[in-house]
């Protein structure tokens, strides 16, 4: 699936996200470009530039990973459910409890970027298998309507937001 979504398809709130999301291409090749991008960013760090963190309240980059590959489950997860024409409300969930209760400044790097791969091989596995009907398919996840394409443009634009904030905090 290729098509950016309408504004029908998603609440207002994600608009942040979704705007960062290229107009071309389809998902799957979207996220495997992305993908390659986390694994040269991460894989070209030491163990001691991967904790470092721009301010003492913000995230460490292990933890900012452990963080892009939860989205990437619960996302995927919910890109499923809705393809699959489920209607079933979908919970949110607060990603700084989920960062505090994983502990990914006590994983290695490499143990980090190997749960990435594995996570990012499934998403890309599912997004292949979806048939291109289902992609319009709506669910509610947060309290809002959205669709399985709205879904998987939200991961991608999620991910390129922290990317951005990579680049701009960290990476100076």
């Amino acid at each position: 699936m290729s098509q950016r979504p309408t504004k029908e398809e998603y609440a207002e709130s994600n608009e942040k996200y979704l705007k960062l999301v290229p107009e071309q291409g389809e998902f799957s090749d979207v996220l495997l470009e992305l993908s390659e991008t986390v694994f040269a960013l991460f894989e070209g760090l030491t163990e001691e530039q991967a904790a470092y963190r721009y301010a003492p309240d913000k995230w460490s980059l292990k933890q900012l990973l452990g963080h892009l590959t939860d989205s990437d489950r619960i996302m995927a997860y919910r890109v499923l459910r809705l393809s699959r024409g489920d209607e079933t409300p979908l919970a949110g969930y607060d990603e700084n409890d989920f960062v505090n209760a994983a502990d990914f400044d006590s994983y290695s790097l490499e143990e980090l970027i190997r749960q990435f791969k594995a996570t990012r091989q499934s998403t890309l596995a599912l997004f292949a298998a979806i048939p291109e009907k289902a992609w319009t398919r709506k669910g509610n996840t947060n309290g809002h309507p959205i669709s399985a394409r709205a879904q998987a443009s939200l991961l991608i634009g999620h991910e390129l937001h922290h990317l951005n904030i990579i680049k701009e905090r960290y990476l100076k």
